[in-house]
């Protein structure tokens, strides 16, 4: 029995976690590897002699701390205004009736479909038109063409669990349909709230197609930064290594401090009771 479950529990777990987890370490060792082990013919699994040089070169040479800046900045803004936006449009969805609003749903899901890239020329002209070009807005813009409709779908199935009785009651006792909402609505809703800001921010801070279009050099973003390390006469893999674990690190805090509410805005509304 307990060969058993080794192999049919343990075994395929422990596969599945080094398949998962081997991408991570490996980045980490090339960070911290010496240039002649990392450059050299033989391939060690961890460095003889450990070394910080490929993060000191990193933001002194590269000055690699401006774009975290700006893609922290992008994915904070971009977080905070969709997370604003779709909150309100799926309450309206969910509390009201209205023509067209079962086309304006449709047409939220429609966008989802097409690649981001159809959308590239357009908004380009766009950005050009109002002198937004190669500025943070202008990825804020871009990047709420594809957050704002997965959003407001994601919070529209969060708000239909959410019984109307709750913010009635509010209006019973003399609140109005904006306070109702503020202080009975809202406090529920956090953990879904949270939920899609973690998956609002993630993509804004992965995002590489409208960021190599829109941004220059003041204001280029990580994926972008991270892919002009690839040249053609060779890649500078401590460099690219040591930005790529410099880059999961904020998404890492994040998940470490938004996980209770994370889980419980995922799995809202998948019991009934």
């Amino acid at each position: 029995m307990r060969w058993k479950k080794i192999f049919s529990l343990y075994f395929p777990l422990g596969t599945i976690l080094l398949f998962l987890l081997f991408p991570f370490y490996w980045t980490f060792v090339t960070s911290i590897k010496p240039e002649d082990e990392l450059y050299g013919s033989t391939v060690t699994y961890w460095p003889k002699e450990l070394t910080l040089a490929s993060y000191q070169k990193l933001f002194g040479e590269f000055n690699f701390l401006l774009p975290m800046w700006n893609s922290f900045l992008v994915a904070t803004i971009t977080t905070f205004v969709t997370l604003f936006v779709s909150t309100l449009a799926a309450y309206s969805f969910t509390r009201y009736e209205f023509k067209g609003k079962g086309l304006l749903m449709g047409l939220f899901l429609t966008n989802n479909m097409f690649p981001n890239v159809l959308l590239l020329i357009p908004l380009f002209a766009i950005m050009r038109s109002f002198d937004l070009l190669y500025t943070p807005m202008s990825l804020v813009m871009a990047y709420a063409t594809f957050t704002i409709p997965f959003s407001v779908w994601m919070l529209t199935g969060y708000l239909k669990d959410l019984p109307n009785a709750l913010e009635e009651a509010a209006m019973i006792d003399g609140a109005n349909r904006a306070i109702a909402f503020i202080k009975v609505i809202l406090p529920v809703l956090t953990p879904s709230i949270v939920a899609t800001g973690v998956y609002i921010f993630i993509q804004s801070w992965n995002e590489y197609t409208f960021a190599v279009l829109f941004t220059n050099e003041a204001t280029r973003t990580i994926p972008v930064t991270l892919k002009n390390l690839i040249g053609q006469l060779g890649v500078q893999w401590d460099l690219l290594t040591a930005g790529g674990i410099i880059t999961i690190i904020p998404v890492c805090i994040m998940f470490f401090f938004a996980q209770k509410k994370l889980i419980e805005g995922m799995t809202a509304g998948s019991v009934k009771g």
